[in-house]
């Protein structure tokens, strides 16, 4: 799947992923390929990214998601990696 993560200042990633699990206002949880399409809230906290070579994890600080076809679209307020 496509993921591309946004910050106020900058295009913090876009590339391919395999999964992705981030802090939603109820608790966590994974995007996978073939997701059902989504909007949900991010709060504070870990987001790891697998890219099928390596997993990143950055901190952020809430924010928003979106998944549509294959699409994740990460709209943070603060990120930095951890």
């Amino acid at each position: 799947m496509q993921l591309e993560i946004l910050s106020p200042d900058k295009k913090i990633y876009s590339g391919e992923a395999v999964g992705v699990q981030m802090p939603g206002v109820t608790g966590s949880f994974e995007v996978l390929n073939n997701h059902a399409p989504m909007i949900a809230a991010l709060a504070t906290g870990k987001m790891r990214v697998n890219t099928g070579k390596e997993n990143v994890v950055y901190n952020i600080k809430g924010g928003f998601v979106e998944i549509l076809n294959n699409n994740v679209s990460v709209l943070v307020e603060g990120v930095e990696l951890a």
